[in-house]
């Protein structure tokens, strides 16, 4: 490809990345709406499903057709593969089954939307990186925590969308991308890794910026304005590395689902979800590991004990809930309605090994009574028993400070906190609902139709179109959901989805997950049984 098409190319693409991904999210959101209106999700016709819906299939035999000049049209707005014109005029739609021409969407929308990606990259270097204002204004230092290795990460996704461009024009009918994700997974993503584990610092130097630099404010409100970036913000596009690389991971699953069982497609799909799965586990431990250093410092200057000292600095511990809770005063058998006096105020600190036990005290200070691993606890729901006593329940730690058993009555100012601090403080206890490991056919589900950004360690950040098995709910508006394309666990609040109604198309989401991850089902029992040998 020469340099002139290559400018040609990104210059014409019709949507930054940015927009690309809301419009897709939305699609993929309504056609679910409409499938689950269905009685029957079979009945859904070709023209009304997204690339990211049904299975299968295997690769057709074509006739030599010719080279397509893939997103040329300066009018693109990302139409569907089979909608190009030279799709259209080589006649290979009347040769190639409907599973097929699923394929090939999916695909095409993999290639497609890492050309809009690029675009994105570009716009953030060339408009904003390399303002002359904007130079003068930032020090060396600030300048490279703002925009980290932007430049190593654009270099990695012009050469991936190189040889993504390559094999779609090679032929009218694309015979696989996922090969050419995995090398470049395995060999340049890892670029990935150190762009998004900046993201803690590279958040605080821009609100720290914008505080203290009115000179700097003014530069990127004027560049905000530019046409280009058509009203969208200088903070979205340096958030596009994160975004990418797990959307990447998406689009991957979305083509897995669609290729045929046991086929060469299918083994090179797995391969490179595998490797996309490693480098975004990867970028999100980057993130967490920065934060929670900081966090369990801060937590360690704040803590007094009046117990023997238990070290809270350590490399494998990280916050998991803290809070404010009632503590019921005296044995059970003076419970009185004279609720005031009957309960006062500890304090919490969670960790995923362990639990300390306060009492708030003057100047910002925890004092620390009591402690336990975090594997010895227990903890057991009170039977209705009137107002004083809702949200109520018991935490028993078997091996306390003192090295006995201890139990603490506690009381929670919602069902949704009581709840939230029971399954924080015993993560397996049996949830409401079905969990995602136990394979059964049928459970509770939830589309997300509105992101939610996590405000506690317990809850969970959402993504439009995510799709979530409901583990529990409560009566007060939350949800403990799992889901399904990573597993990840945590709370939510209830306005965030849509339930999913239609049984065969919950059972349908279940299947393909299976089918995504049972590689990993498959190393897990390999390990499993070394482990017992």
């Amino acid at each position: 490809m020469t340099a002139d098409s290559w400018r040609n190319l990104i210059e014409h693409i019709g949507l930054l990345y940015q927009e690309y991904r809301d419009k897709s999210t939305r699609q993929e959101i309504e056609t679910r709406r409409l499938q689950d209106s269905q009685t029957d999700p079979e009945e859904t016709s070709p023209s009304e499903e997204t690339p990211s819906e049904s299975e299968s299939t295997s690769t057709t035999e074509n006739k030599a057709p010719p080279q397509i000049s893939l997103l040329r049209n300066s009018n693109s707005r990302f139409n569907l593969w089979q909608d190009l014109p030279e799709i259209r005029s080589s006649g290979v739609l009347s040769i190639l089954q409907p599973d097929e021409i699923k394929l090939q969407e999916a695909m095409f929308e993999l290639v497609t939307s890492e050309a809009s990606y690029y675009k994105s990259l570009n716009l953030l270097v060339s408009h904003f990186m390399e303002n002359e204002r904007l130079k003068k204004i930032l020090h060396q230092s600030e300048a490279h925590i703002l925009f980290s290795n932007v430049l190593d990460v654009m270099a990695v996704s012009e050469r991936f969308l190189l040889d993504l461009e390559q094999r779609v024009e090679e032929n009218i009918v694309i015979s696989d991308v996922c090969d050419i994700v995995y090398q470049h997974t395995v060999n340049h993503f890892s670029v990935y890794i150190t762009y998004v584990s900046n993201q803690t610092y590279q958040e605080r130097a821009y609100k720290q910026l914008l505080q203290d630099k009115p000179a700097f404010r003014e530069v990127i409100s004027q560049l905000e304005l530019d046409p280009k970036c058509k009203g969208l913000s200088f903070s979205s596009f340096l958030i596009l590395p994160f975004q990418r690389i797990t959307r990447l991971k998406l689009l991957v699953q979305n083509i897995l689902k669609k290729v045929e069982e046991k086929s060469d497609r299918e083994t090179t799909a797995l391969d490179a979800h595998k490797e996309l799965e490693t480098v975004v586990k990867a970028c999100n431990e980057g993130v967490r590991k920065m934060s929670r250093t900081e966090q369990m410092i801060s937590i360690q200057k704040k803590l007094e004990f009046k117990i023997k000292s238990v070290p809270i600095i350590s490399h494998s511990r990280w916050l998991l809930k803290q809070g404010e809770l009632q503590q019921m005063n005296g044995p059970k058998t003076s419970r009185t309605l004279r609720t005031k006096k009957l309960f006062r105020e500890i304090y919490l600190f969670l960790f995923n090994d362990l639990l300390v036990i306060c009492r708030q005290i003057p100047g910002d200070k925890y004092q620390v009574f009591d402690s336990a691993p975090r594997g010895l606890l227990r903890v057991e729901e009170l039977e209705d028993q009137g107002q004083s006593l809702a949200n109520v329940f018991i935490l028993r730690l078997l091996e306390n400070a003192d090295d006995r058993e201890a139990s603490y009555m506690l009381k929670a100012s919602s069902q949704s906190e009581m709840k939230r601090w029971m399954i924080s403080l015993a993560p397996n206890r049996r949830t409401k609902f079905v969990s995602f490991t136990s394979r059964l056919v049928d459970c509770p589900q939830i589309q997300c139709v509105h992101p939610y950004l996590a405000q506690e360690p317990d809850e969970l950040s959402l993504e439009l179109a995510d799709i979530l098995n409901i583990l529990d709910k409560t009566d007060d508006g939350w949800i403990f959901g799992e889901r399904l394309h990573d597993q990840e666990r945590g709370w939510f609040p209830s306005s965030m989805g849509e339930e999913i109604l239609n049984p065969k198309i919950r059972a349908q989401n279940l299947k393909e997950c299976f089918r995504v991850h049972k590689s990993d089902d498959s190393q897990r029992r390999k390990l499993g049984s070394r482990n017992r040998q």
